[in-house]
């Protein structure tokens, strides 16, 4: 998406190669300072999910005048612009040990008062700058995100389901005289996680399918819309923790051992919901605007 908002010659120079990735993360300490033909970047960034791959980054970083003076936009909110970097001039260090989603690699990169030009700087913001027409490009890239991780929770969720079911039709648990199967509160209990992450799934599908029916007839994405997105995402990826904890739990000492498929489910699901995705508090921003109370968009 990233190329819609760069000059052409510059997305096709960035771009073109058909193996080219690119991978950004947060920073909480970083700056760009404007110079001469474009900014002097300083900081560090980390969770850049698939870096190590990735043929170029984003650092994301507030812009300073070149007296070092914070910048403003027309609604007096701290100036932002994503400055795009080749992967070989950053300095990596390996942070990546996580409870869970451990093949995401989601390292941390540096750059220490390093010129970016200011066309390999890009905005985040969905409604400006952006050259192209498209329907993908008429919606923030908060709703990819939120999409992506409910997709992946969801994923995590089913295999979990599917890996209880069939490895544990014959475990018959230490001191019990029937096998998990026949055990009616395994039975109910499996059945309401199945019915909760296919309903989950099914809202997140639905709402999705509504806005992109509106807006590849032409029409930019609501603040309804995202809201409706936004919700139904957040409930999803938890709808999903839930279920791996019902498999999770069920299963017994049987899950504790890390060649068990299980062992792996439950450690992502519950990285996957401390990530910015699946905070709890996306449901009070929600609420709140359902209210009419003032609401911070930054996440929806």
């Amino acid at each position: 998406m990233a190329a819609a908002y760069l000059d052409l010659s510059v997305a096709q120079a960035i771009f073109g190669d058909p193996r080219a990735v690119l991978a950004w993360g947060p920073g909480p300490r970083v700056r760009a300072v404007e110079c001469e033909g474009g900014y002097r970047v300083t900081g560090v960034w980390s969770f850049a999910s698939g870096g190590r791959h990735a043929t170029w980054l984003g650092a994301h970083c507030p812009i300073h005048a070149a007296d070092g003076s914070p910048k403003y936009d027309a609604n007096g909110a701290p100036l932002e612009r994503t400055m795009l970097v080749r992967s070989e001039d950053v300095e990596w260090t390996d942070i990546w040990n996580t409870v869970g989603l451990r093949g995401t690699a989601s390292d941390q990169f540096a750059l220490n008062d390093f010129f970016v030009r200011a066309d390999h700087s890009i905005t985040r913001e969905f409604d400006r700058e952006c050259r192209e027409s498209g329907p993908l490009y008429r919606m923030s890239n908060h709703t990819c995100y939120q999409l992506g991780f409910a997709g992946v929770a969801c994923g995590i969720a089913r295999t979990a389901l599917d890996n209880f079911v069939e490895t544990m039709r014959n475990k018959v648990p230490r001191g019990a005289r029937q096998s998990l199967r026949d055990n009616a509160v395994v039975q109910s209990n499996l059945a309401q996680a199945e019915v909760n992450l296919r309903a989950a799934r099914g809202y997140v599908l639905q709402s999705m399918a509504d806005t992109w029916k509106d807006i590849t007839a032409g029409a930019t994405i609501t603040v309804a819309q995202r809201m409706n997105i936004r919700m139904a995402s957040t409930n999803a990826i938890h709808k999903a923790r839930e279920a791996v904890d019902f498999a999770y739990n069920a299963a017994g000492a049987t899950a504790i051992f890390e060649n068990h498929p299980l062992e792996r489910r439950f450690r992502d699901i519950h990285t996957v919901t401390q990530q910015l995705q699946g905070q709890l508090r996306h449901f009070e921003t929600v609420g709140a605007w359902m209210m009419g109370v003032d609401t911070d968009l930054s996440f929806v």
